[in-house]
């Protein structure tokens, strides 16, 4: 969960300036400023409300944890295909792979969203090769 009710308790309880509360709360400079510019614009105060807790903070600040509309509106990848291809084709690569998906998809995921979700779903454990080629150097 968010820290915002920390953010908020830090900022307006303590007076603390934006790069304390960043690192107080294991958080970024950014962040910090954004939780406060929300925090402002809802016109949410501090102390609280009576009765708030954080998740009403956090509702009221950021809204549902809805995905966003236009993720939703993306067409996935064909991730077997992409494996398949992959294995089939040495010379194939994720960036001519994306390319064709974009061709087919104008609208559709960036590379970098593409390459994740397609390291997310793979199958074979490759980082366990690492792992387990150290465990027999270390014995």
């Amino acid at each position: 969960m968010r820290k915002t009710k920390e953010v908020l308790r830090l900022r307006f309880e303590l007076g603390l300036g934006l790069r304390q509360i960043a690192r107080s709360c294991s958080l970024g400079l950014g962040t910090i400023h954004e939780y406060l510019q929300r925090a402002k614009a809802a016109g949410i105060s501090w102390p609280l409300p009576q009765g708030w807790d954080e998740e009403k903070l956090e509702s009221t600040l950021f809204g549902g944890t809805q995905p966003r509309a236009t993720d939703l509106n993306k067409a996935a990848p064909d991730f077997a295909a992409i494996h398949e291809q992959k294995q089939r084709h040495r010379h194939v690569t994720l960036q001519l792979l994306w390319e064709e998906y974009r061709q087919a998809n104008p609208g559709g995921y960036a590379y970098s969203r593409y390459v994740a979700a397609v390291f997310m779903l793979r199958t074979e454990p490759t980082c366990w090769i690492g792992a387990l080629s150290a465990t027999a150097v270390a014995t």
